[in-house]
């Protein structure tokens, strides 16, 4: 199967390669070539445009940063949908607006082709591991047509309902994961000022109705002080910006998301909007070394 890549960062290239480790004929872009390289050396394609990707591909996924980032790849000059021939699968993987996912649907649909909103969760681990979440919008039977391809890269699979519907699906999803990354680092900062020994604190909420995926990933990384990004402080405090605008659109309150995010919004103001989500401990240690009791 011709299948393009539009987005080849921390996640997309990991995803790229399941897809081409599966036998497909891949074509890649990135706004940074060199990103491309190693899919590249593994036998993918390097296109110069997205338009270039669309019209090489009968399915074109697509994982960037930004909304505004997604309107460019599929509506800018050379985007994805400026390309000749129809009857091709538009699926953007990227977290971003419901209403934007609605847009492209119905500017697929215009052209003769097909779009599924499918925004992913489970960050670099499950991108290298494929065993993402991915939560799908758009026609039914265009995602059962997906699910194959789906199955390369991710283990909980599931369609939400019409266009848009996987975006809000990711909304309520980092809704949940905002809760539990602050939880998670209030949880280290309070077990180590109250002198106890952290790892054996971890070890015992952790089996028990406390554990979350946030503990057991990022705790660990946290105490190691590593801050790489598995999922970027700048498109954490874009998720929440989105959960928390399409809330006041359906007239709901959500002041625990608000409150993440404004300790994010500070997290970043820091200069820390690099860094991973973990970061948000630095805050209250120090450039995340962890102070001892």
């Amino acid at each position: 199967m011709k299948i393009g890549f539009i987005g080849t960062g921390v996640m997309g290239a990991a995803m790229a390669q399941h897809l081409l480790l599966a036998g497909n004929e891949l074509y890649v872009y990135n706004r940074t070539k060199s990103k491309t390289d190693a899919l590249v050396a593994n036998g993918a394609t390097y296109c110069d445009t997205p338009k270039a990707i669309a019209e090489h591909s009968e399915i074109v996924f697509s994982m960037v940063g930004y909304p505004k980032d997604v309107r460019e790849i599929y509506f800018g000059e050379n985007g994805a949908l400026k390309a000749k021939g129809s009857g091709k699968i538009f699926v953007d993987m990227t977290t971003s607006e419901p209403d934007l996912a609605v847009e492209i649907y119905e500017a697929a649909k215009k052209i003769g082709s097909e779009s599924l909103d499918a925004p992913v969760s489970g960050g670099d681990i499950g991108a290298k591991n494929a065993s993402l979440t991915i939560m799908v919008g758009g026609d039914a039977a265009v995602y059962e047509q997906l699910v194959p391809l789906f199955e390369k890269l991710g283990k909980t699979i599931a369609y939400q309902g019409k266009a848009g519907s996987g975006q809000h699906t990711k909304m309520a999803n980092q809704i949940a994961i905002a809760g539990t990354m602050t939880a998670m680092t209030e949880l280290l900062v309070y077990a180590n000022q109250a002198g106890l020994d952290v790892e054996k604190v971890l070890n015992t909420v952790g089996g028990g109705s406390a554990a979350t995926w946030s503990m057991t990933n990022y705790a660990p990384r946290i105490l190691r002080e590593d801050f790489t990004p598995g999922f970027f402080v700048k498109h954490f405090i874009k998720d929440l910006g989105i959960a928390l605008g399409e809330s006041a659109k359906m007239g709901i309150s959500l002041p625990a998301t608000a409150g993440a995010k404004a300790l994010y919004d500070q997290l970043a103001n820091q200069g820390y909007e690099n860094d991973g989500t973990q970061a948000l401990i630095k805050l209250w240690w120090k450039d995340g070394h962890r102070p001892h009791q």
